[in-house]
């Protein structure tokens, strides 16, 4: 385990090795498993109505008294704030980002935080973060927290893969039909007095091909609705995927881009994605063809793009996201941020909206409950289903007739020998279930241990703190 960063403090009751305090008093909810099928969804309802009728969940509280605090940022919905206050958080809302110094100063007396796209959770906040437990990213991506450092500090981050992915795939179908009848340039010049009534470059798109680089939740959808209006679909995706409808994979993204009218980007912000969309690709697209962008500002070369544009190559882009995007709203999209800001905008049939995919209202308060949710269900009673950057463990909760029990939740060093230390701290009580489970560095055991008394949970509870591996524990009883 590295030792240049700080495990986050113990304080009220999380505990690693140097710090012994006991956690705060709060109401939990119970451990919810994740079915990996639709029977799969259908049998935990049913099997969750019927066993709560016979036997009642077991409300868990942390060993010691005292009240987490959590900080929510960029406006995160009000559904979010409800969820988190029911449980009996103290939450702080926000709703703008704030910048790297302002989380500095300031994250150090906070448990959780929430963020969206443009707050950044670099290493530097998360050495001040001396009480944080866990992050919620309430939006798809995550490449704005140092995933890596924060694992190591025994932080799982949460997100939302799923929960916006209709209302970016429906603003695909604006942009498609928006650039292919100008919609933006006629409605600039009706603006200004213009009446310019034309039909040349103009076109259906019923009938026209469909390129989706991406083929997850959002190009999959997209391809649905694309097939509804009559046209063609082809996809390129790094993995061998199932089309939906009459959708067909193709081998290679020079295959797609040759082939497409419309090519829309929705790939992650990695290595080997940025950039991926430069002056060979552009040359490779069909002349006269469109782009769009709603992935990450990154995988796509501006000023490469706005080559492809002046020449004629492109007929038209549609950009939500961008390389460098203000953190407030206002006027500040210029040359400052991006130096090509001011050549973008001058373009005919650009479409450039503010990062705006997921942006609706019923996305938002979809993304809300999800990682309110998420955030809950770990702080509450340990579990880590859903982090993208932990071991995903899990236990079936405690029922309301099982006196003394306790939920032990140790984040640990992936080191060999660590399980067989903890057991032999468990080996005097009757370890009713017990899970384990490793991602690279990271490891992370659940256990529910019964017939346990005050003295025991203390003496449990120093005694895992002071093994060599120790990251963060936390004891609920």
């Amino acid at each position: 385990m590295p030792n240049h960063l700080p495990v986050p403090a113990a304080t009220n009751g999380y505990t690693n090795g140097t710090n012994h305090q006991s956690p705060p008093s709060i109401a939990v909810s119970i451990s919810p498993t994740t079915p990996s099928t639709l029977h799969g969804v259908f049998r935990q309802k049913s099997l969750s109505s019927f066993t709560s009728a016979i036997r009642p969940s077991k409300v868990l509280h942390p060993v010691a008294s005292g009240e987490l605090r959590l900080l929510l940022l960029e406006n995160i919905s009000q559904g979010a704030v409800k969820i988190l206050k029911d449980q009996g958080f103290q939450v702080d809302w926000f709703p703008k980002a704030w910048t790297e110094d302002e989380l500095i100063q300031k994250i150090g007396q906070y448990h959780a935080i929430g963020i969206r796209s443009k707050t950044k959770i670099t290493e530097k906040v998360l050495k001040a973060a001396t009480k944080l437990l866990t992050i919620g990213c309430f939006c798809i991506g995550t490449n704005q927290v140092d995933l890596l450092t924060a694992a190591k500090a025994g932080i799982p981050v949460f997100n939302s893969p799923f929960s916006n992915s209709r209302s970016v795939a429906e603003l695909v179908i604006a942009e498609i039909i928006s650039l292919s009848r100008q919609l933006t340039d006629r409605t600039q010049e009706m603006r200004q007095g213009v009446w310019n009534k034309v039909s040349k470059g103009c076109w259906e798109v019923r009938g026209k091909t469909l390129g989706i680089v991406g083929y997850g939740h959002i190009g999959s959808q997209l391809s649905v609705l694309a097939e509804a209006f009559g046209m063609r679909v082809l996809f390129y995706d790094v993995i061998n995927i199932m089309p939906l409808g009459s959708a067909r994979q193709v081998e290679s993204l020079d295959k797609l881009l040759e082939n497409s009218d419309f090519v829309t980007l929705h790939v992650p912000e990695l290595p080997e994605t940025t950039g991926m969309m430069g002056v060979k690709q552009f040359e490779k697209m069909r002349k006269g063809s469109y782009l769009i962008n709603n992935a990450r500002g990154k995988v796509v070369d501006i000023p490469a793009l706005i080559d492809a544009l002046k020449s004629g190559q492109l007929a038209g882009a549609a950009i939500d996201v961008f390389p460098s995007e203000p953190g407030a709203n206002g006027p500040h999209f210029n040359d400052q941020l991006n130096s090509w800001a001011t050549e973008l905008r001058s373009l005919p049939n650009i479409i450039m909206t503010p990062h705006i995919g997921g942006s609706t209202e019923e996305a938002q308060e979809a993304i809300g409950q999800e990682v309110a949710q998420a955030l809950t269900r770990y702080l509450d009673y340990g579990s880590t289903v859903g982090a993208v950057n932990f071991p995903e463990v899990d236990l079936r909760a405690i029922a309301a007739d099982e006196k003394h029990f306790v939920r032990v939740c140790h984040v640990h060093a992936n080191q060999p020998g660590v399980l067989r230390q903890v057991n032999e701290i468990l080996a005097s009580h009757n370890v009713e279930k017990q899970f384990s489970d490793s991602k690279g560095e990271i490891a992370y055991l659940m256990a529910d241990i019964a017939d346990v008394s005050e003295e025991d949970i203390e003496s449990i509870r120093d005694r895992i703190n002071r093994t060599r591996a120790n990251i963060i524990t936390r004891l609920l009883a």
